[in-house]
């Protein structure tokens, strides 16, 4: 590639950013030209080239370009070391390119409309409505979990295979899509990456790869937690990258599942993030209503902390940091604290739809 040529496509990048940012505040326009015109076809193609594929061609990608790239600097790091300005430049190249590729594949969705507005639903961050709310679902958990094992000591055991898990998943969107049409799943693409044990110790219970447009699942997750964060990445693929919303959007297609063991999940995951919120408002009221819990559905809350606890490790904060940023620097304001803003959109949707 000649020498103008790689300077011009690493310099593009400072245009880009700033035609990305600039289009990232016309959300009608993102909505209606690429969130459900053309990111639709761009998923479609990717879920049909690579979705009957049974490993995940995104993992392969990526530790290809790993390996690649620690090649390459093994093989040339003389001549980097005598010409730093121009190793830089080919760095920026590449940035670039990526940076292009990401927006185009599925990064404009960060810039889409809100999920609440489609819903027709209005946030609320009222304590008082956040506490009333967490008390049916404590009562709703409750009710399922013993309707499943009969004993209020004992904790949920989810049956199914990964496999089963992710068609029960498939199975579920295509329930939902009759009510929400904007959630329509066609042609599946769900994988357990090749490396779940890497994700789990970065802290991650799964991703979509942007480039191949795989939903890629924690394969080593407890069966407690898989459904819902099947429905989330699937949610993901249909082009929400706001975890707040696929973290609604998870709950939604799980809850509404006819599976009792897939709803159980659901509502013990919202209660998850309503106890955390309720905790950081009043600590004692925290404790009163985690003793209303039965046994075994604390039992299920431990089973995912000794999960996580057996992987944490000093690399974890740092992966998690970077993610941070990732989210920052891609219209989440709040970080990965925006996983935790799903609160809102539980109780808002429910003051719609209670609870039954």
């Amino acid at each position: 590639m000649k020498m103008r040529l790689k300077t011009g496509i690493a310099l593009s990048i400072i245009p880009q950013i700033i035609l990305i940012k600039w289009l990232g505040t016309k959300t009608s326009f993102i909505e209606e030209v690429y969130s459900t015109g053309i990111y639709p076809k761009i998923s479609i193609f990717f879920r049909m080239l690579f979705g009957r594929i049974p490993f995940s061609v995104g993992d392969i990608l990526y530790f290809l370009l790993v390996i690649t790239a620690i090649g390459y600097l093994y093989k040339n790091w003389r001549s980097i070391k005598h010409h730093k300005i121009l190793f830089l430049r080919d760095i920026l190249m590449v940035l670039s390119i990526a940076y292009f590729t990401f927006h185009l594949m599925w990064g404009f969705n960060y810039y889409r409309e809100p999920l609440a507005d489609k819903l027709e639903i209005k946030e609320t961050k009222d304590y008082h409505e956040l506490v009333d709310f967490t008390k049916k679902l404590i009562q709703k958990t409750n009710q399922i979990q013993l309707k499943l094992t009969r004993d209020s000591l004992t904790k949920v055991e989810v049956p199914y295979s990964k496999e089963e898990i992710f068609q029960k998943s498939i199975d579920g969107y295509k329930q939902l899509s009759k009510k929400y049409d904007f959630l329509t799943y066609a042609k599946p693409s769900v994988k357990a990456s090749l490396f779940s044990t890497g994700l789990t110790y970065m802290g991650y219970a799964g991703y979509l790869n942007p480039f191949t447009n795989e939903a890629q699942v924690n394969g080593i997750l407890p069966g407690f937690r898989l459904p819902i964060v099947t429905g989330h990445e699937i949610g993901h693929q249909l082009g929400y990258s706001a975890e707040n919303e696929t973290n609604f959007i998870g709950y939604l297609v799980t809850a509404n599942n006819d599976d009792l063991y897939f709803q159980y999940t659901a509502y013990a995951y919202a209660l998850g993030y309503c106890l955390s919120d309720v905790r950081r408002g009043d600590i004692e009221l925290f404790k009163t209503m985690f003793a209303e819990l039965n046994p075994g559905v604390r039992a299920n809350f431990q089973e995912m902390a000794d999960f996580w606890s057996q992987y944490e490790n000093p690399m974890e904060p740092v992966f998690k940091s970077i993610f941070n940023s990732f989210l920052k620097a891609n219209n989440q304001s709040q970080g990965i604290k925006s996983y935790n803003a799903v609160v809102s959109l539980l109780i808002a949707y429910h003051q719609k739809y209670p609870l039954q």
